[in-house]
């Protein structure tokens, strides 16, 4: 059981203030890699953050489990955070996310793979034809410079 799960055990489904990270992979054309869930829709990779993490291990766990790439250095592009934040599960649990935003063009390993239960689906897109559903406050942190 993790972080979350413990969480939940006790609270329930009152709202609670969670951590996470986003990192937008891009590569040597300023493309970016998102992944397909099984649900259907796109997501720049990323997740909640454990205990003990640092927001960049996180930010590197995340993209490996959902990319199969390791990544290098990354760049800090911001933090989405407040009302706007909030959102009810389908469950019930309620959470407001604090998300850590960073770009990664230093891919110093791994293998580009769909995992299957996570990704389903691996593709670069280019900038100006990012799916609907990345939101827009996440897709205007996103750096213009190639």
């Amino acid at each position: 059981m993790g972080y979350v799960e413990e969480l939940r055990a006790v609270v329930g489904h009152r709202p609670l203030i969670l951590c996470g990270v986003k990192v937008f992979i891009l590569d040597v054309g300023g493309r970016v890699l998102l992944h397909r869930k099984p649900n259907g829709l796109w997501a720049v990779p990323g997740g909640l953050m454990e205990l003990g993490e640092s927001a960049e291990d996180t930010g590197r766990r995340e993209a490996e489990e959902e990319t199969g790439l390791r990544l290098g250095a990354m760049q800090l592009l911001g933090v989405l955070s407040g009302a706007g934040q909030y959102a009810v599960l389908p469950n019930g649990d309620a959470f407001y996310g604090v998300t850590i935003v960073y770009a990664c063009r230093d891919v110093t390993g791994g293998e580009l793979r769909a995992e299957g239960k996570e990704t389903v689906e691996l593709r670069y897109f280019e900038r100006d034809a990012l799916p609907t559903e990345i939101p827009s406050a996440l897709k205007a942190l996103l750096p213009h410079d190639p």
